[in-house]
């Protein structure tokens, strides 16, 4: 089989090392620091993305906005990455990763600054836009990881990454929780920025330079496979639709939840920035439970596990709704709920990788633009919401969705025949 990023026979680039030695080198020099730095890259950008979360009643008040206004801002940091994930990361099997990344870090520096010194909301959206472009070096950092990783532990190295991923994202809602309770959200993009110029001088300085992952096909060809490969595969088209229900979901949730503890329109709550920031921990808890899950479906579980999740998930709405009255019942809510939400997130990223192993990274694009638009909707509508309905709605909302979800898998679990046959394996330019 030909490799699927190349189309027609071509002469490599001069600067396109294809030696074995070469790759034995690269992969020699994949310390476990090197991996640490790669973890905690793919986690602080990423991260980018969420630090205003748990401060948009502070950001709102600040700028003398609502509140229904203040979750755009949720929105433009996941429009930003959207455009990362279509346009940005399919360019890192055609650039060198270890200049590639750097810029990204430091163009998310520049960023961060002018989201913290904006004067008005319009420059505030304009720079988490930028923001999240930059955020999509998370997903430029875990292929090259795995393209560096000696086969024997790939799996290792790669989970490593993703789990830095992961607790960036979960974690960043902490670190803006504490900073903005000294120095409140202006100054919490300030330390962003400077653990991004940590990072990119870290990356340079520690990442191993390495060739160019691919040659022979162009910008536009790589775009245009996209296409095809979610033409071809029915499995891919029904896992984007499941994640595009479950982003947002867990975009809502973690967007109105600021507003509840705040407590806006009425709510019982009335917590500063620090403690807010907190409740983030109980995402962690949930989100490290979810491994559990992927063992499961490597076991041959993955329908079974599939429909667990969003039992899981549809439970976790009615601890939800009581979590509006009892902070109990709110921490126990957010384990389970970011528990069902990661676990059936696995369960889609395991059907779509066994597709094509040639094309994973592509198929890594399609289903997460679809996943992160579903959480620019779930952003939207949970601003709205809340300012119409309060919380209540917010779960009211959750619970129609994640019904709606369950109902579209049992339509695709029926259906064994058309949408779980395994489709064969096409040239990307075919």
């Amino acid at each position: 089989m030909t490799d699927s990023m190349t189309v027609a026979p071509t002469r490599p680039a001069p600067d396109t090392a294809t030696a074995p030695d070469t790759a034995t080198a690269a992969s020699a020099a994949l310390t476990r620091t090197t991996v640490l730095v790669f973890a905690v890259t793919a986690g602080s950008s990423a991260a980018g993305n969420y630090y205003l979360q748990p401060l948009l009643h502070q950001v709102a008040g600040d700028l003398s906005i609502s509140t229904a206004t203040a979750a755009l801002l949720v929105s433009a940091a996941q429009i930003g990455y959207l455009c990362g994930l279509a346009l940005l990361v399919p360019l890192g099997d055609f650039l060198r990763r270890h200049r590639m990344v750097p810029v990204l870090l430091l163009a998310s520096v520049a960023a961060l600054l002018v989201s913290a010194f904006a004067p008005d909301f319009a420059v505030l959206f304009a720079g988490v836009v930028a923001t999240g472009v930059a955020a999509s070096a998370a997903q430029v950092v875990v292929p090259w990881a795995s393209a560096l990783a000696d086969p024997a532990r790939r799996g290792q190295v790669v989970g490593t990454v993703m789990s830095g991923l992961l607790l960036g994202i979960l974690l960043s809602r902490v670190l803006s929780g504490a900073v903005a309770q000294l120095g409140g959200w202006r100054a919490v993009l300030l330390v962003a920025a400077g653990l991004q110029v940590v990072m990119a001088v870290s990356v340079y300085l520690l990442a191993p330079a390495t060739p160019r992952a691919a040659t022979g096909e162009s910008y536009p060809q790589v775009l245009a496979s996209i296409l095809g490969l979610i033409r071809r595969h029915a499995v891919l088209r029904q896992r984007m639709m499941l994640g595009f229900i479950l982003m947002a979901c867990f975009s809502a949730v973690w967007t109105a939840i600021a507003f509840l503890l705040s407590g806006s329109h009425g709510s019982g709550y009335h917590y500063g920035e620090f403690t807010i920031g907190l409740f983030g921990l109980a995402g962690v808890v949930g989100a490290l439970g979810a491994p559990v899950v992927g063992r499961m479906a490597d076991r041959g579980h993955l329908r079974r596990v599939t429909t667990l999740t969003w039992l899981v998930l549809l439970a976790s709405w009615a601890l939800m709704a009581w979590g509006g009255h009892s902070v109990v019942a709110l921490i126990a809510a957010l384990v389970i709920f970011d528990f069902g939400i990661q676990g059936a997130h696995l369960t889609n990223q395991s059907a779509i990788y066994t597709l094509d192993p040639a094309a994973r990274s592509r198929l890594t694009t399609a289903y997460m633009v679809t996943y992160f638009l579903g959480g620019v909707a779930g952003s939207v509508t949970a601003g709205v919401a809340y300012e119409a309905g309060g919380w209540a709605l917010v779960c009211e909302i959750g619970v129609a969705a994640t019904m709606l979800g369950l109902l579209l898998w049992a339509v695709f679990a029926l259906r064994p025949q058309r949408a779980g046959v395994r489709q064969p394996i096409m040239p990307a330019g075919s």
